[in-house]
C-alpha cells in the first residue's frame, strides 16, 4: 500500500493555533480536492499531527477525538476516507522526550508498520520543516511542503503523477 501522509494544522485546515475544538476548526481552500485527487492516484490517506495543546492544557484528549470524528465525517460526505489519524499529545518542556513527535518519525513508522505501507512510494504533505525531517528520517522521499495554497500543491502532485 501506497500512503499520502498529512500534518493537520495547516495542511487540513487553517493554523489559529492549538485547534483543539470543532467551533476552532476551518477547512483549507483545496483540501476536498487535493485529497480526491490523492485518493484517485491510489494513495491511502492518514494524518499525522503534533498536538501539544493538549500538553498545555489548552484542550484534552477528549475534544481531540471528537475533532477528529467530526472531520473525519465531513470527509466521508464527500467521498474521502481517512484510514487513520495519529497524533503526539506531548511537548518536551512539560511531558519529557518522546518518539512520536515529529520531526521524530515515530508516528509514521507506527502507521507503516501496522498497515503495511510502503514508505518508499508513499509522500508526506506538511506546511513545516519538522513534517518534511520526519517524512525522511522515516524514508518516504517524496515530500511537499505548503507555503500558500493548497492548490500549488495539487498542481505539483498532477505534474509529479499524471
Amino acid at each position: 500500500m501506497k500512503a499520502a501522509f498529512l500534518d493537520r494544522d495547516g495542511v487540513i485546515n487553517i493554523d489559529t493555533g492549538y485547534v483543539g475544538r470543532i467551533k476552532d476548526f476551518k477547512f483549507k481552500d483545496g483540501i476536498f480536492e487535493l485529497l480526491k485527487l490523492l485518493q484517485n492516484l491510489g494513495f491511502t490517506l492518514f494524518i499525522v499531527t503534533n498536538q501539544s495543546g493538549i500538553a498545555r492544557g489548552y484542550y484534552n484528549e477528549e475534544d481531540f477525538y471528537k475533532l477528529t470524528e467530526w472531520m473525519k465525517e465531513e470527509f466521508k460526505k464527500e467521498g474521502i476516507e481517512i484510514k487513520d489519524v495519529r497524533f503526539c499529545p506531548h511537548h518536551p518542556d512539560i511531558t519529557g522526550e518522546c518518539e512520536c513527535r515529529k520531526p521524530k518519525p515515530g508516528m509514521i513508522l507506527d502507521l507503516a508498520k501496522e498497515y503495511g505501507i510502503d514508505l518508499k512510494n508513499s509522500i508526506m504533505i506538511g506546511d513545516s520543516d519538522r513534517d518534511i525531517e520526519a517524512a525522511k528520517r522515516a524514508g518516504i522521499e517524496k515530500t511537499f511542503k505548503v507555503e500558500e495554497s493548497l492548490y500549488d500543491i495539487i498542481k505539483k502532485i498532477k505534474k509529479e503523477f499524471l
